[in-house]
């Protein structure tokens, strides 16, 4: 049985930083591609933020412009999310399954807020 359970978010005020972890159980990092998604306020669908290969390959959209970035340790099943210089449009809930994702397997993320 799969489980993703996604903590460290909070609140920030715009420039700030937080990293995120999320432990699995039941998916194998070295054999799975992963990725970090979110949803914002009002949004119906989640983007995507960061995926993270089996060889370690990172991608990141664009629009993040070099911000994030993902890290893993396969023996623990755990992969972090470091966010810096938060800005007010970050502000979502925050969550990992592999990318594609499997729909079944979200977990219930994790609300990251950056507000002044």
């Amino acid at each position: 049985q799969v489980q993703l359970v996604e903590s460290g978010g909070g609140s920030v005020q715009p420039g700030g930083s937080l990293r995120l972890s999320c432990v699995a159980s039941g998916i194998d990092f070295s054999i799975n591609v992963m990725g970090w998604y979110r949803q914002a306020p009002g949004s119906q669908g989640r983007e995507l933020v960061a995926r993270l290969t089996t060889a370690g390959g990172t991608y990141y959209p664009s629009f993040l412009k070099g911000r994030f970035t993902v890290s893993v340790d396969k023996a623990a099943n755990t992969m972090w999310l470091q966010m810096n210089s938060l800005e007010a449009a970050d502000t979502a809930v925050y969550y990992c399954n592999t990318q594609p994702p499997d729909h079944e397997n979200w977990g219930p993320g994790t609300q990251v807020t950056v507000s002044s």
